[in-house]
């Protein structure tokens, strides 16, 4: 049984690697994911952690304070439309002395990627999890090596730019039916999808907050979704604040996306959020 899995054994590579997402799904509480960035030009800590061992000491004392999975990405997909793209081996070469060291922690680890061939070579050296912010859609090859590899994947809404203009909720349940056609064409188990809305990517602020208002739409795909609204510009437009400054928001706006929902939410900072998580939890069992 899934349950019965260590957590060091489903944060290695082998036949555990399709039951992480049910082992973690068994705890039966919002799992936290905590985000570690390899990049220069991260939005919310600006290359804090570009340095290796600055890195590999950002994940370790993220696991220590709860984090469920650890999530580690080396090219910034910044939501607001100013990321750098960087080549295959430029990704590459900024994962190389971290994600090994990661992956040693214990805690499964998902790699925050929009190409096949580093999500293949991450899964290879153990990484768990694919996150990829386009959904299976930028990269013709991502749902193949996630399927091959048998793998859970997370599945984010993204659009290139915003357009106040449309429906976001329909278009966000459009871009998850065609994600999921693909995924199920490329052999892709169901129960190994998590959904993510996308907060912030190629939306407008109102559009963000639609998203986390409207969440339980989304429950209708009938399976687990993510809310990552951590440290996002929309918390800006309603309380001035640099990202820094958006803890308290970043916390509110995941706790109304668990209570219409979300079934993991990824954060920055992991120690308030399980706290928060478990204070909220406990009261809610004791109503």
């Amino acid at each position: 049984m899934a349950t019965a899995l260590s957590d060091q054994a489903i944060s290695k590579g082998g036949d555990a690697h399709g039951d992480v997402l049910a082992h973690l799904l068994a705890k039966q509480r919002t799992l936290v994911m905590g985000v570690v960035n390899v990049t220069p030009d991260s939005f919310s800590d600006g290359g804090r952690f570009i340095d290796p061992q600055a890195a590999i000491a950002q994940a370790r004392r993220l696991a220590g304070e709860g984090a469920d999975i650890l999530d580690i990405g080396a090219e910034s997909t910044r939501p607001y439309g100013d990321a750098v793209r960087v080549s295959i081996e430029e990704e590459r070469a900024r994962l190389e002395p971290v994600l090994s060291e990661v992956i040693a922690l214990g805690c499964p680890v998902s790699v925050d990627t929009m190409k096949a061939p580093i999500a293949a070579w991450a899964i290879d050296l153990g990484a768990a999890i694919v996150n990829d912010v386009w959904g299976l859609r930028r990269d013709p090859d991502m749902a193949a090596v996630v399927a091959e590899r048998g793998v859970p994947v997370i599945v984010m809404h993204n659009r290139d730019a915003a357009d106040p203009a449309i429906d976001i909720v329909a278009d966000v349940a459009s871009f998850f039916e065609r994600s999921l056609e693909i995924a199920i064409r490329a052999g892709i188990r169901p129960e190994r999808i998590v959904l993510d809305p996308g907060i912030g990517f190629g939306k407008t602020p109102q559009q963000s907050i639609t998203c986390i208002a409207r969440l339980a739409t989304f429950r209708n795909f009938g399976l687990p979704l993510l809310v990552g609204a951590s440290r996002k510009r929309f918390i800006h437009t309603i309380t001035p604040s640099e990202p820094m400054e958006r803890l308290p928001g970043s916390i509110a706006a995941h706790l109304l996306a668990v209570e219409n929902g979300a079934a993991l939410v990824r954060v920055h900072d992991v120690a308030p959020m399980v706290q928060a998580l478990a204070v909220a939890a406990a009261i809610g069992q004791a109503r």
